[in-house]
């Protein structure tokens, strides 16, 4: 365990003071490419951009879905692994999106170097599949493969149709996992067994689909579906969507998450999504509406537990997901559902701005300090006034150690009333035991 001063960093040496500078670093390259890719879906839509590089438009998936969300969610294994190779992964999928922008880089020189980021973040499952033997983690481990599987069939390609649904499984199969495992109290023991099971089942449609595109489409859209029906029939979110503040923030991303990755499933039973309308609708309907609405539903959990970054909730973060949601409607529905191309370019500016806001948004949060909480009194003494403001660390379930901010999970679920939740003796709702028992 890692003490921390009053400033949210690790006492000690003064390495341990630099891990959060350090780790700042790694998040730079997904930073940039976060706005690289934007700034490409942009010029997708026709539209004036601020960088209007050629090859821009054609790397715009692989910057968001490995450059940024693969050094992200890598970074995340490395830090609950603990050990400095982990780091290798964030690192050169980092490096990999940076290079995809390079115009004096080749591109294929930059696909392979994000292939081999790829081949890394398999790697790292390895030891945190012999730490913890868990099927919430092998689950992982299979979506890393199914990453890599698509970053080398990107090398050889010149468009991204036979990559996407890849980078679907990918996407799709790790966020799935994380649910499972933060909710993990409320849908059972077997969750890990039967997530795994839909894992393969995204596997087999994935295989079908190389010789079979529209058989393996179909396959994928109903293993989505069955995946999306059971996660919303156990998960916390549809009972804490009652609830206040972070806790229905949370929620309502989540579950809107759902909604859109069972609009992609949906689309997907039509068969391979080659013409424009289906294309376009199944990767933005998952990579922006599923995978961008759970961001930002844990990112006050998340980034600060990587970063040892405190970043507080606050209502100005339901400003962009709301317009997330609007975005996604007005570009699916009426853009790609009803052929509007003035609804398509709209719904598309909306989405690259309600990103820019979450950004802001979030630093904005982060430089701000924690929030004050109206109407509860602050507890006394210096240990307990910054109690929940800075991260600690803890054994994750998902194999490693890694860092949390505020109560464990089983101390959320059982202020969020979850069935099964543990209640600490002598707390607000606990039980007295009964005398002559032991407690």
């Amino acid at each position: 365990m890692v003490s921390h001063d009053g400033s949210g960093f690790s006492r000690g040496s003064g390495r341990a003071r630099r891990r959060p500078g350090l780790r700042l670093v790694w998040m730079l390259p997904a930073g940039l490419a976060l706005l690289a890719g934007l700034d490409a879906g942009l010029l997708l839509l026709g539209l004036p951009a601020p960088v209007t590089a050629e090859r821009l438009p054609d790397v715009h998936g692989m910057l968001l879905v490995l450059g940024f969300v693969g050094t992200l969610i890598s970074l995340e294994r490395a830090t609950a692994l603990a050990r400095p190779l982990g780091y290798l992964a964030p690192a050169l999928l980092g490096i990999g999106g940076v290079l995809l922008v390079v115009p004096a880089v080749p591109l294929v020189v930059a696909k392979i170097v994000l292939a081999a980021g790829a081949a890394s973040f398999l790697v790292l499952y390895v030891p945190l599949w012999r730490r913890q033997y868990d099927h919430g983690l092998l689950t992982q481990l299979l979506a890393a493969g199914l990453a890599l599987s698509g970053a080398l069939i990107w090398i050889g390609q010149d468009t991204m149709t036979r990559v996407i649904p890849w980078l679907i499984g990918f996407l799709v199969l790790t966020i799935a996992a994380e649910r499972v495992e933060l909710a993990r109290i409320t849908m059972g023991p077997r969750a890990g067994i039967r997530l795994l099971l839909h894992g393969w089942a995204v596997t087999a449609a994935l295989v079908v689909g190389l010789v079979f595109p529209d058989l393996g489409a179909i396959a994928l859209g109903l293993a989505l579906l069955s995946l999306t029906g059971w996660l919303i029939a156990h998960d916390v979110a549809r009972r804490t969507i009652r609830a206040t503040g972070v806790t229905r923030y949370m929620a309502a991303c989540i579950l809107a998450g759902y909604v859109w990755l069972a609009v992609a499933g949906l689309v997907l039973l039509l068969g391979m999504p080659e013409a424009q309308p289906a294309y376009d609708a199944v990767i933005h309907a998952i990579f922006l509406g599923y995978t961008f609405s759970m961001i930002m539903a844990h990112a006050t959990t998340i980034l600060p537990a990587v970063l040892r970054i405190a970043l507080p909730y606050r209502p100005a973060f339901w400003a962009p997901i709301a317009l997330l949601q609007v975005a996604l409607v007005v570009r699916v529905w009426f853009g790609d559902g009803l052929g509007m191309p003035v609804a398509w370019r709209i719904g598309g500016v909306l989405g690259v701005i309600a990103l820019l806001l979450f950004v802001v948004t979030a630093v904005g949060s982060a430089v701000l300090g924690p929030a004050p909480v109206a109407g509860r009194a602050r507890p006394a003494g210096p240990r307990t006034a910054n109690q929940g403001a800075h991260p600690r660390e803890e054994n994750s379930g998902m194999g490693g150690r890694m860092l949390r901010v505020g109560p464990s999970i089983s101390e959320i679920s059982s202020a969020l009333g979850a069935p099964g939740a543990p209640v600490a003796p002598g707390a607000p709702g606990a039980t007295p035991a009964p005398k002559g028992d032991t407690p």
